[in-house]
């Protein structure tokens, strides 16, 4: 890269300002009924990625996730988290900071959910559970084909 693009080319800054709990619900509403049956979990895990600008170049990602974990019908637990944090995210082109918003911040955030819903399950009294690493970067891209097929769809109508 030559010197004169490397001056005209905004330094881009990205740094993690908070990290915190916004919202937590733990139920167990088959206990303790649940505890006396064999254990053959069905684990299912929805998850869903929120941001908005706070002010310029700071925003808030919020992870949701919710967990249902059910033993034979019933359902044995239910967790519901939102993590978020606040970061800086200054002078990214459009598309840069939809992928650190989309993809980067949860991939930050993920850890942290994962780690309390591990620990509620443990207080719940119910085998320990570890969620697998979920990779962010492959669902922002299926995101984006999404928006890309309907945008796509549109102007075939």
């Amino acid at each position: 890269m030559s010197e004169a693009a490397q001056q005209q080319a905004p330094e881009q800054n990205f740094s993690i300002q908070r990290i915190y709990l916004k919202d937590l619900s733990f139920e167990a509403p088959n206990s303790p009924v649940i505890f006396q049956k064999d254990w053959e979990p069905n684990v299912n895990l929805d998850l869903d990625t929120q941001s908005r600008e706070l002010g310029e170049g700071v925003y808030e990602v919020v992870l949701r996730l919710t967990v249902t974990v059910k033993n034979e019908e019933e359902t044995a637990f239910l967790c519901e988290i939102q993590q978020a944090g606040i970061f800086t995210a200054d002078k990214m082109e459009s598309g840069q900071l939809a992928h650190c918003l989309g993809a980067f911040c949860p991939n930050i955030l993920f850890p942290y959910a994962r780690e309390t819903v591990s620990s509620l399950v443990v207080k719940g009294t119910f085998p320990q559970l570890n969620l697998a690493p979920v990779n962010f970067d492959a669902l922002f891209m299926n995101y984006l084909q999404q928006q890309a097929d309907q945008g796509q769809e549109g102007k075939d109508a």
